[in-house]
């Protein structure tokens, strides 16, 4: 039997110290250089390559989601912003409940509708436990889950969320800020629901540089996710930096 995808990006985390993930958005802004954008990730020695966004502005989002999957070598995970983006084209996919919040679609509703989806799709399904902070700007997440996220500077409730999450069954947990969130979720932050948790935590959103990224390594995150931080520069070289910075092993 094959190993499956979360155990094998769990596997590589801890050989290599944690786990780099790539963050795609689809849309077609980035239609002209999925390709590049896959090969570099490549390049750079990224564990998986995350997929999602959370508009769909054309109708060819499926399309593209072919592509990069035809030209990847390494996981390409769903990380769902809504149940029309789902299709057969994916590795796996976060199964995510957006616990930060208290709008009942994004905690059962949409979970209940995509469900015989993914089960008709045969995906691996990885259960996800999503909290949003606040990183300085209104993210898109936020509008469009129609949620308050959490507060920066009360790790207490960050920490409950989080333990909440543990208990529910989730076997992870993504701490985001948002994309292209002025700040990044607080080390002191990732440190004590690390210290708190026994599930691997991801943490994205506002992480501008590899220093930044191997601060949230050193707090204790097992994955590291960057998105718009690498958007402005395609070549390798760009993704490479945080991949060695995460990778704090090798």
């Amino acid at each position: 039997m094959s190993t499956s995808v979360f155990k094998s990006l769990i596997n590589t985390a801890e050989k290599r110290g944690a786990g780099y993930i790539v963050l795609l958005d689809p849309d077609r802004n980035h239609d002209h250089s999925l390709e590049a954008r896959v090969d570099s990730a490549h390049q750079a020695g990224a564990d998986a390559i995350f997929v999602g966004g959370s508009l769909m502005m054309d109708s060819k989002y499926h399309e593209r989601i072919k592509r990069i999957k035809n030209n990847s070598t390494i996981p390409v995970i769903f990380f769902p912003g809504g149940v029309n983006q789902l299709n057969e084209h994916f590795d796996a996919i976060l199964f995510t409940a957006v616990l930060s919040g208290r709008n009942p679609h994004y905690l059962i509703g949409e979970q209940v509708i995509a469900a015989p989806i993914v089960k008709d799709l045969g995906l691996e399904v990885i259960p996800t436990s999503y909290l949003l902070f606040d990183g300085g700007s209104h993210s898109t997440v936020e509008f469009m889950s129609g949620t308050r996220p959490l507060p920066m500077n009360r790790p207490d409730i960050a920490v409950a969320h989080a333990l909440a999450s543990e208990y529910l069954g989730k076997h992870l947990i993504y701490l985001e800020a948002g994309s292209g969130a002025k700040d990044s979720v607080p080390n002191e932050t990732v440190k004590s629901i690390c210290g708190q948790v026994s599930v691997p935590v991801l943490v994205g959103g506002g992480i501008k540089t590899p220093e930044d990224a191997r601060e949230k390594v050193k707090a204790g995150a097992s994955f590291i996710v960057t998105g718009t931080a690498v958007e402005d520069g395609e070549s390798s070289h760009v993704m490479k930096a945080f991949s060695d910075a995460v990778h704090v092993k090798e």
